[in-house]
């Protein structure tokens, strides 16, 4: 194969590193936060590390326990890395990294602790500014999630989540308010995290709990229903950022699970080509405004009665998203003999083992080609800019007396995958930036967990809230400043 010639990454490229408000601020219960979906995840170390249902599962049993429940060990993101009180001193941290951008998230339950109060919390405002103006400070131009995972629970319990038409109303009170708020000072903005993960984790992800369905169809049924929601809210915060700043940019947010057949059997491509239009399907909507007709079939086949007005209809047509950005980790393998194959998984994806590829401490293989084979897929579908904002290692890290952290294995990852971002650019893909996930170590989203790590820092803190919080440089932490110096140009030296 002939050598690829070394690219050239865009001046104004967007580097940096990619949180959840979530998974590190921690603060639960402070200055008027309510609670949120994921202040009743729990850390369940008896669980298997690989079996990542159960790991996500809430039953109305966890909730009611975490609503008459203070602990902050086992509610592990009730605590995260304290970067409430310590946003500072990592902020400090990511400037001299030299972050050109970083993805954070706004908590909804800072904003409206309940969700559907008329008026929001003054208090949760005013955090918000602080941190985007200190981000500005170190030269960190904030890139920001509406929505990460962090619906508030009542709106659960009291309107079924996503499934009613009045979270709606009540998502788009909370965008008008921080659209209006802060549309000054960011930028860039994501609606909705990994909105194609609704049927990954439901509870999570749109606030269903499939149990309360008397059928896995009438559940389904509602998942989708709950998603056309996101749609149209999403479409309506579009709208309002572009009235209070035309400049500033709404994008998509997708998980990328590009998925390669087992072989060249036609019915092995055919099974990935379906499973690779149903992850595109998200994107289809937010970007062509539409619905693909794949999914209007399915509805009709399956007897979906999805409450879909002609006026949501038109708002999702009219405000579509300015650029697609995405989360990859890895690609997976589809077969029509998947019964008989040895199963791999990661982020609640399974597939057939890929023998050409290695794999991750929590058995997520790695495929950096892949990276550069979903961008050019996605650009050339969509001909709209794309961003990298999660992309990432999940390992154990060790640290030593000295208070080193050695991650060899991390600094080869991001080496491997960007050096395929830079590949996909050089062929004419238009990438706005990159993000890596988990700059700094936090709160696992899977497992709720410290000791999956993906930080270029180190926070000392263990799986059971113990620790000093202490934050350490690792060694991939000089290697990705390098990288960020150099614009890229460092990925190719030895080339």
């Amino acid at each position: 194969m002939k050598k690829q010639s070394n690219p050239v990454f865009p001046r104004d490229f967007l580097w940096g590193g990619a949180t959840a408000a979530n998974q590190i601020e921690g603060a639960w219960n402070v200055d008027g936060k309510g609670m949120s979906v994921a202040d009743v995840a729990k850390f369940k170390p008896n669980v298997d590390k690989g079996d990542y249902k159960a790991q996500w599962h809430v039953s109305q049993r966890d909730i009611d326990e975490a609503k008459n429940s203070e602990d902050e060990v086992y509610f592990s993101k009730r605590h995260g890395i304290d970067f409430y009180h310590k946003y500072p001193e990592d902020l400090a941290l990511f400037g001299e990294l030299g972050f050109k951008t970083m993805r954070v998230s706004i908590a909804w339950t800072r904003i409206f602790p309940n969700g559907d109060e008329l008026e929001p919390n003054q208090r949760g405002i005013n955090f918000y500014h602080r941190l985007f103006d200190e981000m500005l400070k170190n030269g960190i131009e904030p890139l920001v999630t509406l929505s990460h995972y962090e619906m508030p629970l009542h709106l659960v319990e009291a309107y079924d989540g996503w499934v009613s038409k009045d979270v709606i109303t009540f998502f788009n009170r909370y965008t008008d308010i921080v659209l209006k708020e802060f549309s000054k000072k960011v930028k860039y903005w994501l609606t909705f995290n990994e909105i194609d993960s609704v049927f990954r984790h439901p509870f999570t992800t749109v606030g269903v709990q499939e149990e309360k369905y008397l059928t896995k169809v009438a559940a389904e049924e509602a998942i989708y229903q709950a998603v056309h929601n996101q749609f149209v809210a999403s479409a309506i915060a579009t709208r309002q950022l572009k009235e209070y700043n035309p400049e500033a940019l709404m994008g998509a947010m997708l998980t990328k699970t590009t998925t390669y057949p087992e072989t060249c059997n036609p019915l092995d491509i055919e099974l990935a080509q379906k499973t690779n239009r149903q992850n595109y399907f998200y994107s289809d909507v937010q970007i062509r405004g539409k619905y693909p007709q794949h999914i209007l079939n399915y509805w009709r086949e399956n007897s979906f009665n999805i409450n879909v007005s002609e006026e949501e209809l038109e708002v999702i047509s009219n405000y579509t998203v300015d650029f697609l950005s995405f989360s990859y980790y890895m690609s997976l393998v589809d077969s029509i003999n998947k019964a008989d194959k040895e199963i791999v998984g990661g982020n609640l994806n399974q597939g057939v083992k890929n023998p050409y590829l290695e794999m991750t401490d929590f058995g997520w293989q790695i495929d950096p080609v892949g990276l550069k084979i979903s961008m050019i897929d996605m650009y050339d579908r969509y001909q709209i800019p794309l961003m990298i904002v999660e992309n990432g290692i999940g390992n154990y890290d060790t640290l030593t007396e000295d208070g080193k952290v050695h991650d060899p294995y991390r600094i080869e990852y991001f080496k491997e995958h960007l050096k395929q971002v830079g590949y996909a650019i050089a062929d004419g893909v238009e990438c706005l930036g990159y993000t890596s996930w988990g700059c700094i170590d936090l709160v696992s989203a899977s497992t709720s967990q410290m000791s999956k790590r993906y930080g270029f820092v180190y926070v000392d803190l263990d799986d059971y809230n113990k620790g000093s919080l202490k934050r350490y440089k690792k060694d991939s932490f000089d290697w990705y400043k390098q990288v960020i110096e150099t614009n890229g140009a460092s990925l190719y030296e030895e080339d």
